[in-house]
């Protein structure tokens, strides 16, 4: 149904709804029949479809291949054993497949937008998948418009719809119906729609439409299917992951050719080249980074940081500069008045009694010129406007009463280039333009001043004793605001014009405190190398106050204003940015030049913003970080995490939290790659010295199933480390793969191949071929579970603890009783070509096992341990980084 051309009045009524907002009752019945207010998702594969998906690998095609070939030819227990191993990789990789996309999507969930509803006659905060059509919803610059609805009441409403129309500039929105048919969406004035967002002003609409109904949404029914991008860290793995496939592909088929001139059978040989294809080609690497990577976020939103997008957490290893706002972050966000100014000099503000008249005004102007909501302990609004609220009532103003008895009638909302906010309120039998805002921006719009004695002219000494007593306040950390006032004829309707010649009635300071935990986090910062930096629109008296309490800087001439950046090129910036600490009466647009200066240095920059203007400035940022509480929905949109406390201390954990991820990936990466060319050595060794394949195919098979994924897994999901913010971040462009990787990979690897190679020749030694296949198969399995306590740290277990990751402990029981079942199980011997061994055998296998733990680990305590305790930021890799 078309809406715009009914007034808003027809709508409410055929929508069959009040002013007043729906009911509970109301909200029941209309969900029932509209449906939740969300577009329909392609409905991932489901639980079969991945299970087949499995199966359409071009190894595990030539393994099923094979083992049909094994059927024909009368080989039925090796038949058996590979489609048993086939089909429980496929398990294990359906489930792993399954788990990762549940926490990505259970992530999605706690990022949702929030809508401001009228329910009940109260005005609250829902979930906007909750709106629901027919609902009265309020609009602030800086919020999502999540449904589309028909604008009841508008004030200096401007609306971005470039996501539907392409247009870039702002649109204005007014209420008035368009008495015409059949207009296109940008022509259409009178209603928003989901997916654009208010730049400036407010309004009060009505919901019409929601989910698939809205006009995104029937775009959306249009779209093919999209596929989800994958992090850059999965790209990586993923060419790294190919490359070494055609290179073990390659080795397989030479083995393959060696075993057929030794005329060994084909079938055989084939087997056997295939099974150490499938045994040595990492194919889990993506899904077990998705999985660690979806389990470390789910960890970290519990910890208030809500990471949005997966590769957000391989940047936070690396940043190396957080460009933070002060209010709320680095401060608690809770201000309170402290001082008044008026009639020319500073009180306190619970000793207005001697000046009743003056601050009894002074303090309803500041309740009437305030969109804050104090009710029942519930505070919707800026802290600064809620601490005037809350002013008010310590003095028995209601804002609630007031605002009845001097009604809004129009405003001219605050924004960061005014730098002021004015309401037009009824006042007796006039109007009266109320304006609040900067100090020196409101004294250059006064030229007369309230005072006891009356409206006197605001003179230059007037001017002086307020500059100076507001530096004052200032220089103690306060936030400072003035007020100023203008009588009009009753219904004027001002303009911006009109915010001149008013009269001056005084300041209100207030404090809000650095947050208790804001120095700890500041310290940890630089200790972890990275650079604190302050980025406010506070005065830079106030900013550099509360920069030297938590420690940002310790000298004024790191600080920096806003009007002097402007008379820098970007040159000048960059060489003097790393010198800068903190940033004051800065524009949006500063923000984002500060960033740019900070990534010409090749530095990864977090940024952090909460308003409409900061969106750019997010997105410009390596990990862009919005408020939860204070941010609006476009900032949130904008950015890659959301800090649900608006906490400093919170960024610092999360760096931590994704320095720790991507240790943890890098070391799981590293058991599999170490495990699998231990493999691949030792059957290199023994096809050069002209012995027999140490291992049967299902051997091979096997290892694979049994130590891969759920060690690797059990790894990525080792307990954070308290020491990695000793460390100097990751640099931008450090590869997992690289050098030292690799040579810890190969040594690693080169230390389990020897134990393997040991036992196949005490096996060999007793003149049983069975016998040393056997020993060498449960030497590299158990050798491998061993080896993933290697792979959990760079410390030793005697540092951070066997049982501390409880999750690698179960892990190796796990395979070492699945080992043990397979090696005294009589049909399960047959099945897996293994013999039975002696007590000596046995302890041989263990012994050998454990070897490589004990060298690496005895190596790790000895020199690694003190290493790591005696570290600093200078120290190049050595050996223990091979060890």
């Amino acid at each position: 149904m078309k809406y715009y051309n009914k007034s808003s009045e027809e709508v409410m009524e055929i929508l069959e709804v009040s002013i007043e907002g729906l009911t509970e009752e109301d909200v029941v019945k209309r969900r029932a029949e509209h449906g939740s207010n969300q577009l329909d998702e392609t409905k991932g594969d489901t639980a079969l479809k991945v299970f087949i998906n499995q199966f359409k690998d071009f190894l595990v095609i030539m393994l099923i291949c094979a083992a049909i070939v094994s059927a024909i030819l009368g080989k039925y227990e090796s038949t058996i054993v590979v489609i048993f191993v086939v089909i429980l990789n496929a398990l294990l990789g359906t489930i792993q497949h399954i788990k990762a996309n549940n926490s990505i999507n259970s992530l999605k969930a706690l990022s949702s937008p929030i809508s401001k509803v009228l329910r009940n006659k109260i005005k609250k905060e829902i979930p906007s998948i909750e709106l629901i059509v027919g609902d009265i919803i309020f609009f602030d610059a800086g919020d999502y418009i999540s449904a589309d609805s028909r604008i009841i009441e508008s004030h200096s409403f401007q609306v971005n719809e470039s996501s539907l129309t392409g247009e870039s500039e702002s649109a204005t929105k007014e209420r008035e119906l368009i008495d015409q048919e059949d207009i296109s969406i940008g022509d259409t004035k009178n209603m928003v729609f989901t997916g654009s967002y208010v730049t400036y002003g407010r309004a009060v609409a009505v919901v019409t439409e929601i989910g698939m109904k809205t006009e995104i949404g029937k775009i959306a029914s249009m779209l093919e299917n999209a596929k989800a991008r994958k992090t850059p860290l999965q790209e990586t793995l993923d060419n790294f992951g190919k490359n070494l496939s055609v290179a073990i592909l390659i080795i397989s088929f030479l083995i393959f050719c060696i075993d057929i001139f030794r005329n060994k059978p084909i079938v055989d040989s084939f087997m056997f080249a295939v099974s150490l294809a499938v045994a040595a080609i990492p194919e889990a690497l993506s899904s077990i980074v998705t999985i660690v990577l979806a389990f470390g976020t789910q960890k970290m939103s519990k910890s208030n940081a809500i990471v949005k997008k997966l590769n957000a957490v391989e940047s936070l290893g690396s940043i190396s500069v957080i460009c933070s706002d002060k209010t709320g972050t680095l401060t608690q966000n809770k201000m309170k008045v402290q001082k008044l100014w008026l009639d020319n000099k500073v009180i306190d503000s619970n000793d207005i009694y001697g000046n009743f008249e003056i601050s009894n005004k002074l303090i309803k102007f500041s309740v009437l010129c305030n969109d804050a909501i104090v009710s029942d302990g519930n505070n919707i609004g800026d802290p600064t406007e809620i601490a005037l609220v809350n002013l008010g009532k310590l003095h028995n103003i209601d804002e609630q009463e007031i605002r009845i008895i001097h009604p809004r009638i129009y405003e001219l909302p605050f924004d960061s280039d005014r730098k002021m906010m004015s309401t037009v309120n009824e006042y007796n039998d006039a109007s009266i333009m109320i304006t609040k805002g900067a100090v020196d921006t409101i004294l250059k719009k006064t030229h007369k001043i309230f005072t006891s004695n009356g409206i006197e002219t605001l003179n230059d000494e007037y001017k002086a004793k307020i500059q100076y007593d507001n530096n004052m306040l200032a220089n103690k950390g306060l936030r400072v605001l003035a007020f100023a006032y203008q009588e009009y004829r009753k219904n004027y309707r001002p303009t911006l014009n009109d915010e001149d010649n008013m009269i001056f009635i005084g300041l209100i300071a207030m404090m809000d405190p650095p947050r208790e935990e804001s120095a700890k986090a500041v310290s940890d910062c630089i200790l972890a190398g990275i650079k604190p930096v302050m980025i406010t629109g506070d005065h830079k008296i106030t900013a550099i106050s509360i920069a030297k309490q938590i420690g940002i800087i310790n000298d004024e001439a790191q600080a920096l204003e806003g009007h002097e950046i402007e008379k820098l090129t970007d040159d000048e910036l960059f060489d003097i940015v790393e010198r800068i600490s903190v940033y004051a009466r800065v524009s949006p647009e500063h923000k984002i030049r500060i960033v740019r200066a900070w990534q010409r240095k090749s530095m990864v920059v977090a940024m952090t913003g909460d308003g409409v203007n900061d969106a750019p400035a997010l997105k410009q940022a390596d990990v862009g970080i919005a408020m939860g509480i204070t941010g609006t929905e476009v900032s949130k949109e904008a950015a890659s995490m959301i800090l649900t406390d608006d906490n400093f201390a919170t960024i610092v954990k999360a760096i931590s939290s994704g320095r720790s991820i991507y240790v943890n990936i890098k070391n799981s990466i590293k058991f599999l790659l170490s495990g699998n060319a231990a493999g691949i050595f030792s059957v290199i060794f023994a096809s050069a010295a002209g012995l027999a394949a140490p291992f049967a195919p299902v051997h091979l098979l096997f290892i694979n199933l049994l130590t891969d994924s759920l060690p690797a897994i059990a790894i990525g999901l080792e307990p954070h480390d308290e020491s990695i913010m000793k460390e100097k971040p990751r640099k931008r462009n450090d590869s997992i793969i690289n050098k030292d990787f690799i040579k810890q990979v190969s040594v690693q690897g080169g230390l389990i191949a020897l134990a393997t190679m040991s036992a196949y020749y005490i096996g060999l030694s007793g003149g049983n071929q069975l016998v040393a296949r056997t020993m060498a198969f449960a030497t590299l399995c158990l050798s491998r579970l061993f080896h993933s306590l290697n792979c959990r740290s760079k410390s030793s277990i005697f540092k951070i603890g066997v049982f501390s990751n409880i999750f690698i402990v179960l892990s190796i029981v796990i395979g070492g009783l699945m080992l043990l079942f397979v090696m005294n199980y009589p049909p399960l011997m047959t099945m897996f070509e293994v013999s039975l061994l002696t007590g000596i055998q046995q302890l041989s296998i263990l012994s050998l096992s454990l070897m490589p733990l004990f060298v690496i680990q005895g190596y790790k305590h000895i020199k690694v341990d003190d290493k790591i305790l005696n570290s600093n930021f200078d120290e190049k890799p050595g050996f223990s980084d091979v060890a």
